[in-house]
């Protein structure tokens, strides 16, 4: 009897649980709350955040809606620059690029005579690695054999010679898709022995967002806004120190040219990195997807791999590094394709082969991506029927680039309250701005400066994204812009925040 009590009162204690997961719905049928909710969901996703696609974008979006539909605005369109998508923004795709992405889509064009012969032949060379020569098919998970070797020799001529195993590429779904995979592996731990990664701030908002999904621990480190953005060893130092206290740092992440700060790297800066990762035994990764995007007199891209090779072999067969490129930025612009590569230096075999595992789950990268990659490292060579051409058309976008660097950095100097280190290079300015007290001080739910955005967008059409999520020292306040508008376009942009910002100032003074 005992027995029988004990079981009924479990079932009535189970009925009233069940009970208040349900409710009658309208038609007098019993519904169930949904087994997914924001509290039963995974915790470390509702940590995700991603500024560049953030609440400023989504309101810019509506409002072009409401534009379209013929409310009336105190602007005529929104101008986004919020975020690094060339061919949104007007950039025109490299010709070459296209014809041959166009072929390896369409055999059947390759009997049209508008096609020059090198074209032809680069789809016909990429089509035959591909599995039934069509791009439609699965590549190898680690990327088509042939692209990565020639990413390889790509790497040996960008390096003067620094050998490269094509064994050591990985092609990528953008170099997005490989940064987040090297976070998986070096991701381990709990508690004071969880990982740690450091990360400049500010910072690409990828790393913050892919460490609070992973569960590992944030490292800041900030780099030197009053010497152009530069990166200080002794700022290193601190912040390792400080976060060996409460975690175990593994890794050190570095942007050359930098996002969204606009910085290029000296190869005296890198030397003291390499040093550094070695001494303190961190993983080094770098992120060189602006390689080609450098304008500023005196600045030189050094990649990583080079520098690391030339230093010696106490380095060059000690340090682990894996670099990351990209065909969404630099002259290429094409964001779309997804296209990108990493080269691991150093890795330890064993890892190596649980590296190739964990990319075999997701097949494999866009094929188009791919060969577009392959075009990118390997593009016309003097004497191809479309050499002149595409020489051409990548110095006219990467001379426009510099021109708009310039341009930006010279208008917003001119603003009182708005202070802009030059832009050397990557696509972005990063300039500080000075919000008045009474506005910092207003209790508006939100950060100074993504309030200073908002009410820029909702005033002018202007999109930009605030310095607060890329991270900025306390109390100063930054918003990011990308160069990429149209020079017209750009402009009319500079024009418009330069009014708003005096107009601000003077509201809230």
């Amino acid at each position: 009897t005992r027995k029988y009590l004990h079981y009924a009162n479990f079932l009535a204690q189970k009925r009233k649980r069940s009970n208040k997961n349900e409710k009658m719905s309208e038609n007098g049928m019993m519904s169930r709350a949904k087994v997914l909710t924001i509290d039963t969901m995974n915790p470390t996703v509702k940590k995700v955040e991603y500024a560049v696609r953030g609440p400023i974008v989504a309101r810019a979006v509506e409002l072009e809606r409401e534009l379209s539909e013929g409310m009336k605005k105190p602007f005529s369109e929104v101008i986004k620059a919020n975020i690094g998508d060339a061919h949104a923004m007007g950039q025109q795709p490299i010709t070459f690029f296209r014809q041959v992405l166009a072929l390896c889509s369409y055999p059947e064009l390759l009997s049209d005579s508008t096609f020059p012969e090198d074209a032809k032949s680069r789809a016909c060379s990429i089509l035959n690695s591909c599995g039934g020569n069509s791009m439609g098919s699965y590549s190898p998970s680690q990327g088509i054999e042939s692209v990565r070797q020639d990413v390889a020799r790509y790497i040996e001529r960008r390096d003067g010679g620094v050998p490269c195993d094509p064994d050591n590429i990985y092609l990528t779904t953008g170099a997005s898709d490989g940064i987040v995979t090297m976070l998986k592996l070096l991701v381990c731990g709990e508690g004071a022995t969880r990982a740690g990664v450091m990360i400049s701030i500010p910072q690409y908002p990828l790393y913050s967002a892919a460490l609070a999904e992973l569960g590992a621990v944030q490292i800041n480190y900030y780099l030197n806004e009053e010497k152009f953005w530069s990166l200080d060893i002794s700022e290193l130092q601190r912040a390792l120190d400080e976060a060996r206290l409460y975690c175990n740092p593994r890794a050190l992440c570095i942007i050359n040219p930098g996002n969204p700060t606009g910085q290029v790297q000296s190869r005296e800066c890198i030397e003291d990195v390499i040093r550094f990762a070695a001494q303190e035994r961190l993983f080094l990764m770098a992120d060189e997807v602006y390689q080609d995007n450098v304008y500023a007199e005196g600045c030189q891209f050094h990649s990583f791999k080079k520098v690391l090779f030339e230093m010696g072999p106490e380095y060059s067969e000690t340090v682990e590094l894996a670099s990351f490129h990209s065909t969404s930025k630099c002259y290429m612009g094409e964001c779309g394709f997804r296209g990108g590569y990493m080269e691991i230096i150093n890795m330890d075999d064993d890892v190596k082969a649980q590296l190739t595992k964990l990319l075999s789950v997701r097949l494999c990268p866009p094929v188009p991506g791919q060969a577009l990659m392959d075009l990118v490292v390997n593009p016309p060579q003097p004497g191809e029927p479309s050499y002149e051409r595409f020489i051409k058309e990548r110095t006219a976008t990467l001379s426009t680039l510099a021109e708009k660097a310039k341009l930006t950095e010279q208008v917003l100097n001119t603003v009182q309250g708005i202070s802009c280190n030059p832009v050397q290079g990557a696509m972005y300015s990063f300039p500080r701005i000075t919000i008045p007290e009474k506005a910092v001080k207003e209790d508006m739910g939100q950060q100074p400066d993504m309030f200073y955005c908002m009410k820029m967008l909702e005033e002018t059409g202007i999109c930009l994204v605030p310095g607060s999520g890329f991270g900025q020292r306390e109390g100063t306040y930054h918003f990011r812009m990308t160069i990429l508008p149209r020079t017209d376009k750009l402009k009319i942009l500079l024009n418009k925040v330069q009014e708003f910002h005096l107009k601000f100032t003077q509201q809230y003074s």
